[in-house]
């Protein structure tokens, strides 16, 4: 959509986040992960700082491992577009307690802002509709993401949902979550009332 409005990245991941509730949250990596953090660090954060593409097949996992447990995944177009197999592949596992967020700019942030496919007509919304997700949007503004909150906690889901926020080519100042993985990975395990290993 040409000249569509953009929202800004951190007002849109606090609405995400002021919503949670006791959901479980996989951040991609880099900015994803900052905005998260900024947003409220959380033991039931689980930030990936090197596992670019891993965000989304993360979250499958944690959503299969949890069914009980509603799982969001906030990443970016960048890291979606990496691992764009991933939708076929939740699609097929059809986990109706995982929600991906991505968070497009349509640039690759963490490498120098270059246009990214997303900004040249790819749209990840109708791709993973087109793999069988059970709901996808793309969002332009702030109201659009207040009523999805709403709706998703009070919609039973049928199945995977992805929701395209399309943000402003902003780089606000970085709130930097632990950058410790076994720290991140026993605080996570322990709030799950699994033992750190």
């Amino acid at each position: 959509m040409v000249n569509a409005p953009m929202m800004d990245r951190r007002a849109a991941v606090q609405r995400l986040m002021d919503t949670r509730d006791e959901a479980l949250v996989v951040t991609g990596l880099g900015s994803p992960s900052y905005d998260v953090h900024a947003a409220g660090d959380h033991d039931a954060n689980y930030y990936l700082w090197g596992a670019m593409g891993g965000a989304a097949l993360v979250g499958l996992g944690l959503a299969l491992a949890q069914p009980t447990r509603r799982v969001m995944v906030v990443t970016g177009d960048g890291e979606q577009l990496m691992a764009f197999g991933s939708m076929a592949t939740i699609a097929v596992a059809k986990p109706s307690n995982l929600e991906v967020f991505v968070l497009d700019n349509e640039h690759y942030g963490e490498t120098g802002m270059q246009a990214s496919h997303t900004g040249q007509g790819i749209d990840l919304s109708a791709a993973a509709a087109a793999c069988g997700f059970a709901d996808t949007a793309v969002l332009h503004t702030l109201g659009e993401v207040d009523a999805l909150t709403t709706r998703l906690v009070t919609e039973p889901a049928a199945g995977p949902r992805l929701y395209v926020l399309k943000i402003a080519s902003e780089n606000p100042p970085r709130s930097l979550p632990p950058r410790d993985a076994v720290y991140i990975k026993n605080r996570f395990r322990s709030h799950l009332g699994l033992a750190p290993n």
